[in-house]
């Protein structure tokens, strides 16, 4: 669900995506409802390619967006985000993703993540992971502490970029 959800830099809130053309997207806003064309020039991401720094791996923004569903039981952050200082914004994210790296989060990340999070519930675009998506990444998950660990020939070989 979250890849057809897009931020567009230097317009406020998140757009749906609606159609394709040569050299533009048309997006309806979730706020509004109003369509508008996004041009190739404006810097346009999907939600569904964002991530999360943390100590270890980045973590999708759909996993951390459902984790702050859980926290908040499905009902809009109950942080105030206007009057939130940075320790308050970054103790909200420590409760939600406990070993998100203090370094590259900035506090201005964390408040951007909390509007989203209330638009997108406001809005009633709850499905933050994709069911199948999440099912197969438990069970590979699950495969792999049970199975011991095979040499795959295709797998990455140390030293060697590959993107």
């Amino acid at each position: 669900m979250l890849k057809t959800i897009l931020s567009i830099s230097g317009k406020p809130g998140l757009y749906k995506l609606v159609s394709q053309a040569k050299n533009m997207l048309i997006v309806e806003s979730l706020q509004t409802g109003k369509r508008q064309p996004a041009y190739a020039h404006e810097k346009i991401i999907s939600l569904g390619d964002i991530a999360i720094f943390t100590d270890e791996d980045d973590i999708p923004l759909g996993e951390v967006l459902n984790a702050i569903k859980e926290k908040e039981n499905g009902a809009q952050a109950a942080l105030d985000i206007k009057k939130a200082d940075n320790e308050t914004l970054r103790a909200y994210l420590a409760e939600v993703l406990p070993n998100f790296d203090r370094e590259r989060v900035y506090p201005t990340d964390i408040k951007k993540l909390v509007s989203w999070y209330n638009l997108l519930v406001e809005t009633g675009n709850t499905d933050f992971v994709d069911e199948k998506n999440a099912d197969s990444q438990q069970e590979t998950a699950d495969q792999s502490e049970e199975a011991p660990a095979e040499e795959d020939p295709k797998a990455k070989k140390p030293g060697k970029k590959t993107e």
